[in-house]
């Protein structure tokens, strides 16, 4: 997973779509829902970190 769009790809493997014309909240919901999938136990680990990661980093971008 290097990209935004693999995190988003992610989800949608999960049947989980999220798009609410709201970047910033699109992200926070984003991140929810992967937090959900590794407490769940379908996420691995390394996957968790670094969809966070490009997550955050996304928000950094938005927050300037």
């Amino acid at each position: 997973m290097k990209t935004f769009y693999d995190v988003q790809q992610l989800l949608k493997r999960f049947g989980t779509i999220i798009y609410t014309k709201d970047r910033l909240a699109d992200l926070e919901l984003m991140e929810m829902e992967i937090r959900d999938l590794y407490d769940a136990g379908v996420l691995e680990r390394q996957d968790f970190q670094m969809a966070l990661l490009l997550l955050r980093q996304e928000q950094s971008k938005l927050k300037r």
